[in-house]
């Protein structure tokens, strides 16, 4: 078990409160899209925050003399590591904390569930929460399914792609299956396992709901997942001999074909999506996310490219055929590998797998009392149950990018904590002196109480205001002119908060330099100064980073808005040779030699190599009829 209970009747509210503090927050961030807008993460991230606050104050005031279970100290050197990849390592540092703030919420989450969750009613009130949350899952996968195929929650419409799959309060049908995996298998065992019919009933109805679920997202990536995690599964299971072993496993992978082709047969949207996966000789765009990342590690095997650079880093690898915006690299290992090297690799996954094999070792030795104790939590085909979903989950990190969607990375985290706890039994404390841990963790009660309203939550209000009004920007490419003033009104107000709150972000900069250029659609007589206000912002956001094209290629359209015709080229150049196979640099670059009459033939080859790259990019292909007509 994990540390004693406490005695203070105060540490057990504490405990109650922490348990509901969490339950909201993951409520809300589950759904609120996953919590992949920075909307949802203010909220997020305070009440993360709190979580942490409650932790230090209750550790510090009552639980001084406990003990902190060890399996929360192995993750704590890789946050070190990161935060140090950020200051000294990646090139884009904003995109740098944003992906640390992931990381130190999810070991966050893991390590207040670790220690701090530990009395059966709270516990009992958090697997309810996840339990209810994947049910909510399904009903809004249900309905986007058999009522509007196209809606998604926070009023958001479905991307094209994805229509004909659900994906319930997620924007990917994935990150649906991915959240479904870590609960159909315990379901699936405590329906199982001996006890209350009541209890029994409930947890078999939950399991076909989410087995309902995983149908509904169509999705290959998590089937496969969990077809090797039922294969494997025997192989790894203590207590039996080899050749038991090998048996079930035989047997495992027998149901798992006899279910797949089952599936195949009646689930139309499944047969497409598999013959499509043969017909295409596995998959088309994964692979190139896949080399790009891998080509980013060898060149830089130890440190990696830098935290939060993968979608900038990915440009000088990114092949002819490929103009997907590709944020991450579809592979959580592979992307981790990617951005922070082997040593962060080593230090997060090495990590996950030496706590996973203390547990495995250690998981005979809880006393058969506990289960008569604790309820469903210790009974032992529902720890397998959990195993199972978390081995599934790590399959799927093969394919997709779970890791990097805020609530399913705090929906792993808790329940691998909680598995965590019934396995690795932590003795209990010892007398002491308690002076020094009290004052750690008031000390850190204090930092949390400071820094999440200063930095963290005034990071995401900050990428708020850019988010929405580079949204915004976005949808003018195909708005009339017209539209331009009651767009970029609150564009302008909303970059300039974005920036004055948050300077630090280089990308905020840079879409604020490209409002103010487009402002020109507006008061053409301003254009020159306009161009010089603009050169302003995108310089200071190349201040900050000179990585990516958007910086460069905001500075010289503002330095053609002044007339600076050669250093303007410079400015592309600088972006060319940052992206020589993306066909928005090349389209600047055309539009900026068909500026000159000398350089219009030049243009239009440059046209024509950004629709080859690129045939349906509509501003290119406007270029080229503009082109076609010019002398």
């Amino acid at each position: 078990m994990a540390a004693s209970a406490p005695s203070s009747p105060w540490s057990g509210r504490l405990e109650w409160l922490q348990a509901l503090v969490l339950a909201a927050n993951l409520g809300w961030t589950t759904l609120g899209l996953g919590g992949y807008r920075p909307e949802t993460m203010v909220v997020t991230s305070a009440l993360t925050g709190a979580l942490l606050l409650l932790h230090g104050l209750r550790w510090g005031l009552f639980r001084p003399a406990a003990r902190l279970h060890p399996a929360g100290w192995w993750f704590l050197p890789f946050l070190v590591y990161a935060a140090a990849n950020v200051m000294w390592v990646t090139p884009v540092r904003w995109l740098g904390w944003h992906d640390w703030l992931w990381w130190a919420q999810m070991i966050t989450v893991f390590w207040v569930v670790l220690n701090d969750i530990t009395r059966p009613r709270p516990r009992l009130l958090l697997a309810a929460t996840l339990g209810l949350l994947g049910f909510v899952a399904v009903v809004l996968a249900a309905y986007q399914t058999f009522v509007r195929p196209d809606w998604l929650m926070l009023g958001r419409t479905q991307a094209e792609q994805f229509l004909g799959r659900a994906s319930g309060p997620f924007g990917i049908p994935n990150s649906l299956a991915a959240l479904l995996l870590l609960f159909f298998p315990p379901a699936v065992m405590v329906a199982w396992r001996s006890g209350p019919a009541a209890g029994r009933l409930l947890a078999g109805y939950l399991a076909l709901a989410y087995l309902f679920g995983l149908v509904l997202t169509v999705s290959r990536g998590a089937w496969l997942g969990l077809g090797l995690a039922v294969c494997l599964w025997p192989l790894l299971a203590p207590g039996r001999t080899w050749r038991r072993r090998l048996g079930l496993a035989l047997g495992a992978g027998l149901l798992v074909v006899s279910i797949g082709w089952s599936l195949y047969a009646t689930v139309p949207p499944m047969r497409e999506r598999f013959d499509a996966l043969v017909a295409e000789a596995g998959e088309r765009t994964r692979p190139v996310m896949w080399r790009g990342a891998w080509a980013l590690f060898r060149e830089n095997p130890a440190w990696g490219s830098g935290a939060g650079s993968y979608n900038v880093a990915f440009e000088k690898h990114r092949p002819e055929h490929y103009q997907l915006d590709s944020k991450w690299a579809h592979n959580d290992y592979l992307n981790t590998l990617s951005d922070y090297g082997a040593v962060g690799f080593a230090f997060f996954f090495g990590a996950v797998a030496a706590v996973a094999g203390i547990c495995r070792w250690r998981a005979g030795e809880a006393a058969p009392t506990q289960a008569a104790a604790d309820g469903w939590l210790d009974d032992p085909r529902v720890r397998q149950g959990i195993g199972l979903g978390l081995l599934a989950f790590a399959f799927q990190l093969f394919v997709d990018f779970h890791l990097k969607i805020p609530a399913l990375a705090m929906t792993l985290a808790a329940i691998a904590a909680l598995q965590v706890q019934r396995l690795w039994a932590v003795p209990r404390p010892q007398s002491g002196s308690t002076g020094g841990r009290r004052f750690g963790m008031l000390a850190l009660a204090a930092v949390v109480a400071a820094g999440v309203p200063l930095f963290v939550t005034t990071h995401y209000r900050a990428e708020t205001w850019r988010y929405s009004a580079r949204q915004a920007m976005d949808r003018l490419v195909d708005a009339e002119v017209t539209a331009y003033r009651e767009v970029l009104e609150p564009v302008q107000a909303a970059l300039a908060r974005a920036t004055q709150t948050d300077a630090g972000n280089a990308q905020a900069w840079a879409d604020r330099a490209q409002a103010t250029i487009l402002w020109a659609h507006v008061e053409p007589v301003r254009t020159r100064e306009l161009g010089v206000e603009a050169e302003q912002y995108a310089r200071r956001s190349l201040e900050l980073s000179r990585a990516g094209i958007e910086p460069w290629l905001r500075l010289g359209a503002a330095l053609n808005m002044q007339g600076r015709w050669p250093e303007a080229g410079d400015a592309f150049g600088e972006a060319m040779a940052r992206a020589p196979n993306n066909a928005r640099a090349w389209f600047h670059q055309a539009y900026h030699l068909s500026l000159n009459p000398m350089t219009r033939a030049a243009a239009r080859s440059a046209a024509a190599v950004s629709l080859r790259l690129d045939p349906g990019y509509r501003p290119a292909q406007v270029l080229r009829q503009q082109l076609a007509s010019a002398p």
